[in-house]
């Protein structure tokens, strides 16, 4: 013979008298309407179906006042249990029990696959799929799969363009908490990641992992065309295109392409005219960081590049890679026209020139037409001279 199901009274949320059978019918409140509005804000209502609990915020229904007193503190914002190594406040008791193992190390969950050890049971399903290769979450708009909701949730910002993340500082946007928490060390200047063997900081862990091949030598990425080894994924890629040829980076201006972002973006400011980088000492403006590099060296005296034949000294690197040639009778740079070899690509340029009659330099005098800057600078001379 089966059990009669009991049944609660939930016509108000003080009321705990629980009944049996039909005897839940002859239970009754003096109440005037079908639902009533408690002091804490929760609406009861009679026992029309398994939902009974409503919130008075967002009228969402539970089953169990406990479910609708936890509900309550999204829209309250209460967080009543504290972790008492760090003073991180959770609205959940199990978030805080969660947060807990990150004080005491406790790794309760083991993968039987890698016997990888986790502090949390979902850090270890979403870790299982690593070997699984499951990917259960799908993105309604382009198809692709993921093995983490919440990696989903990410990528749909791709399509939408939401950026919820704002920036306190600079109201500069972004789609991912993580890279605002990146980008707020550029105005603090936080670098938390040290090297071990030389104590250099980085702002972010993948740089430390980057910069620590630079003393273990490794390099895990491997080009199958010539089997030449990188320390990063990134610069595989780019030296892919010496193979394949493709040049993604387009210029709208002018439709030049380039292998790199960097180079289209440096490009981009013969267009527009920026000078993003300033001397401090001269107030002098440059497009690029080491031109302006450079151009300090002109104030600090400092020449850190030595000719190893003769000692002469250099404030660039490419003036010294182009005075050894002067040494090693290197001409790298050859006339596709006449076969003429160079030293340097600027004198390539110039000599084709003579080839396509091009004069790209004019005299604002006289418009005459000059193949070379020096030229014109020199031919300039002619008409000050003659007004002196």
């Amino acid at each position: 013979m089966s059990e009669t199901p009991e049944k609660q009274c939930v016509e108000a949320i003080q009321c705990t008298v629980v009944h049996v059978g039909n005897e839940l019918d002859q239970h009754s409140h003096s109440l005037k309407q079908s639902s009533q509005q408690s002091q804490c804000g929760y609406q009861t209502r009679f026992a029309t179906g398994k939902k009974t609990l409503q919130c008075s915020v967002c009228l969402k229904e539970f089953s169990q006042k406990y479910n609708l007193v936890i509900h309550m503190r999204t829209h309250t914002g209460e967080k009543p249990y504290q972790c008492s190594e760090c003073l991180k406040d959770f609205s959940h008791k199990s978030n805080l029990v969660k947060h807990m193992r990150i004080h005491t190390e406790e790794k309760s969950y083991q993968c039987s696959e890698c016997l990888k050890d986790f502090s949390q049971k979902s850090s270890l399903i979403s870790h299982m799929r690593i070997h699984t290769e499951e990917n259960p979450y799908r993105c309604s708009e382009c198809l692709k799969d993921f093995s983490k909701n919440s990696h989903l949730v990410r990528h749909m910002r791709s399509h939408t363009g939401e950026t919820p993340y704002e920036c306190s500082v600079c109201v500069k946007r972004f789609s991912e908490n993580s890279r605002l928490i990146v980008h707020m060390r550029t105005h603090t200047g936080e670098k938390p990641y040290q090297c071990s063997e030389c104590l250099k900081d980085f702002t972010q862990n993948s740089g430390l992992i980057v910069h620590m091949r630079t003393h273990t030598g490794k390099k895990p990425y491997q080009c199958l065309e010539c089997l030449k080894h990188f320390t990063q994924n990134s610069g595989l890629i780019v030296h892919m295109r010496t193979h394949t040829g493709a040049k993604p980076y387009q210029c709208s201006e002018c439709l030049k392409h380039f292998l790199h972002k960097s180079p289209l973006v440096r490009h981009m400011r013969t267009h527009t005219g920026e000078k993003p980088y300033q001397c401090l000492e001269c107030l002098k403006d440059f497009s690029r960081k080491n031109y302006l590099e450079n151009h300090i060296r002109t104030h600090t005296g400092v020449n850190p590049y030595h000719c190893s034949e003769c000692l002469k000294v250099f404030t660039q690197k490419s003036s010294l890679v182009s005075h050894m040639r002067t040494h090693t009778g290197e001409k790298p740079y050859q006339c596709s026209e006449c076969l003429k070899g160079f030293t340097r690509k600027s004198s390539l340029v110039s000599h084709m020139r003579t080839h396509t009659e091009e004069k790209p330099y004019q005299c604002s005098e006289c418009l005459k037409g000059f193949t070379r800057k020096s030229s014109l600078v020199s031919h300039m001379r002619t008409h000050t001279e003659r007004v002196v």
